[in-house]
């Protein structure tokens, strides 16, 4: 038996672990759907508790599942920071090409909605290669100015009104357009976009599942962006620009070029990974300057100054992707747990963000916290969030528009999604106030 620190990948198959020579479920049941519709400080009493006396417990299949599998024996749950730094870290043992959801899915189904994020070098490497170059400083300095006209418009179109829904109105527009611009959507279509791409995370909520199976959520929305990725690799094949689709549709990787279904696929992840987790940072960041409103203070009195700092506390306090999962490859030790290959290991990113050996007092919401190693973008390694420069600028944009503009708006009454998996807020109430600019 290895430690971490010593696995090896090996290549032959491996099976699914079966649950024998484990401890008992933990009774803090994290996979309960009564524990995610909790509110964050109550989840958090629950993480503090494993954090402080069992940082990797055993956990029962989790409930709700988006295939149920009668056979899953369950999941590692690892909540300190240091251990979700390295199963982020070590791909030697930890891998992806499971999938990074709770449960097992079937391949077509992780191929069709997961994309790179589902895969392990060298094919990860080599696809998150391509678009790279879509996400480099240069290239965000590039767009600059558009992200902050965009932010500028957002802003004009909510000016004389005395309430909007922040959500639907503020946080949802910019990246939302700023990722349907890279990809060259059309303005018809990019309502579309926004909608299926909510959809895909939203396979908990009962608004959104009505009658129907959580895997009939999930299929039917990335259909509808496999559906609009097809037009858009049709329209670029004929009349190539210069925008990401049709640098997807004629890349090579290996000499080969990427069918349909592929570019589909990261079209898919693209959408959702490019504008719900930054919607998400901007909900909570204004709700939370709303609740502190010395925070507030504080970063007005030097915006340009102090906000790069302050955007680092927007991000570890919004959290808004919650897990992620990786499966082992090879016997390691964890947290003082035996984990073996087949194992699911999930890991709980609120929870590392708001560790007490790393951060001082984290249940406070301080702007100035510095330094600020938040788990918002993962916890490092080669599936490091590509667009994180590019939601740091976004989000500057928009809060200096907003906080300029409108000194005195407030956000009350969130409306959050049920899930275990993004942290959301669906509707914001927003009063805009007296003093708008």
């Amino acid at each position: 038996m290895t430690t971490h620190a010593d696995a090896q990948l090996d290549e032959p198959e491996y099976l699914p672990a079966t649950g024998e020579h484990k401890p008992p479920y933990d009774p803090i049941d994290l996979s309960a759907r009564s524990f995610w519709l909790q509110t964050a400080d109550e989840r958090e009493q629950a993480f503090r508790e494993l954090r402080r006396s069992r940082s990797v417990s055993w956990q029962r299949p989790v409930e709700d599942a988006v295939t149920p599998d009668p056979d899953d024996p369950g999941y590692w749950a690892v909540v300190r920071h240091e251990d979700i730094r390295t199963v982020s870290q070590d791909n030697e043992t930890f891998v992806s090409r499971q999938g990074v959801l709770f449960d097992l899915l079937p391949d077509v189904f992780l191929e069709m909605s997961q994309s790179f994020l589902a895969m392990d070098d060298p094919k990860h490497g080599k696809l998150r290669n391509l678009v790279s170059a879509a996400f480099t400083p240069k290239q965000i300095r590039r767009v600059q100015d558009t992200i902050e006209r965009r932010a500028a418009s957002i802003v004009d179109g909510i000016m004389g009104r005395e309430t909007v829904d922040f959500v639907a109105d503020v946080a949802q527009q910019l990246p939302m357009h700023m990722f349907c611009d890279l990809f060259g959507v059309p303005d018809d279509l990019r309502e579309d976009v926004r909608a299926a791409a909510a959809d895909v995370v939203a396979w908990l909520d009962p608004e959104v599942l009505g009658n129907r199976a959580a895997d009939e959520v999930q299929v039917e929305a990335c259909v509808r962006l496999h559906d609009i990725a097809e037009q858009l690799v049709a329209s670029r094949r004929e009349s190539p620009t210069d925008d990401l689709m049709t640098a997807l549709v004629t890349a090579e990787i290996d000499g080969e070029r990427l069918d349909d279904f592929e570019i589909g696929s990261f079209f898919v992840l693209m959408a959702v990974a490019g504008t719900d987790t930054t919607t998400q940072t901007s909900s909570f960041s204004m709700l939370a300057l709303t609740e502190h409103p010395e925070q507030r203070t504080w970063l007005m009195e030097d915006f340009d100054g102090r906000i790069k700092v302050a955007l680092e506390e927007f991000l570890r306090w919004a959290s808004p992707v919650m897990t992620f999962r990786r499966t082992a490859v090879k016997e390691t030790v964890l947290g003082g747990r035996r984990i073996v290959p087949g194992d699911k290991v999930v890991m709980f990113y609120p929870s590392g963000s708001h560790d007490e050996t790393v951060f001082e007092a984290p249940h406070v919401f301080r702007l100035d916290r510095s330094p600020n190693p938040h788990l918002a973008f993962g916890g490092g390694g080669v599936h490091f969030c590509l667009g994180n420069q590019l939601a740091k600028s976004m989000l500057t944009a928009l809060f200096r528009e907003l906080l300029t503009r409108v000194p005195n708006g407030r956000a009350y009454e969130p409306v959050y999604m049920d899930s275990n998996f993004m942290r959301t807020i669906k509707r914001m109430r927003f009063d805009l106030g007296a003093g708008q600019e």
